[in-house]
């Protein structure tokens, strides 16, 4: 997601509509515009989203920062996000697997 008030992009919406049809195996995926970007949802917890530039974030846990960490995935300058390498994106089978482990509550 970008700033409060940044303009709507082609690419954001592209990149939020491609993320929840390749999730469309995971019950309850859903998006919301916010700030210039988009929120990517299941069952009402936000999981993802997608900045104003395109570009998809997952929500950091200890189940999935060991993905992050190998591929040197930088991390969202002000969330507890982390942006998906394009070869994940682009994988469905690894984004389902990712995008499994984000929607996972976190240990405690």
């Amino acid at each position: 997601m970008g700033e409060k008030g940044a303009k709507m992009t082609r690419e954001a919406s592209q990149v939020a509509e491609e993320l929840v049809k390749g999730l469309g195996g995971i019950e309850g995926i859903s998006s919301k515009k916010m700030f210039g970007g988009y929120g990517i949802f299941c069952q009402k917890k936000m999981f993802a989203m997608v900045n104003g530039a395109g570009e998809c974030y997952l929500k950091l846990n200890e189940d999935n920062k060991a993905d992050f960490d190998a591929y040197q995935a930088p991390k969202h300058n002000r969330m507890p996000y982390a942006l998906v390498p394009k070869e994940v994106f682009e994988n469905k089978e690894l984004l389902l697997t990712w995008a499994n482990k984000a929607i996972a509550p976190p240990l405690n």
